[in-house]
């Protein structure tokens, strides 16, 4: 279904600069390329929002460690006697 957008000036200057560098070849592809950028980017923020839900979850079920006790071991991990 074709649709008509209203950019604005910046934003129609900045199509107009990707076409004519020749990093697009139309204005169509420009604003598919923008949509899917979108997409992905909200795709990430759901498996965020996933994920903080989870650490929520995890600490009101007392499935925490302590930060000293996880410090120590990350160090006794990485750190390495030169």
């Amino acid at each position: 279904m074709p649709s008509s957008v209203n950019l604005g000036p910046h934003l129609e200057d900045v199509v107009t600069n990707l076409i004519t560098s020749g990093r697009y070849s139309s204005r169509s592809e420009v604003l598919r390329e923008g949509v899917r950028i979108i997409e992905e980017r909200e795709k990430r923020l759901a498996a965020l929002d996933a994920a903080i839900a989870r650490g929520i979850a995890d600490a009101d079920a007392g499935r925490v460690h302590d930060a000293e006790d996880v410090r120590a071991r990350l160090l006794a991990k990485y750190t390495t006697d030169a």
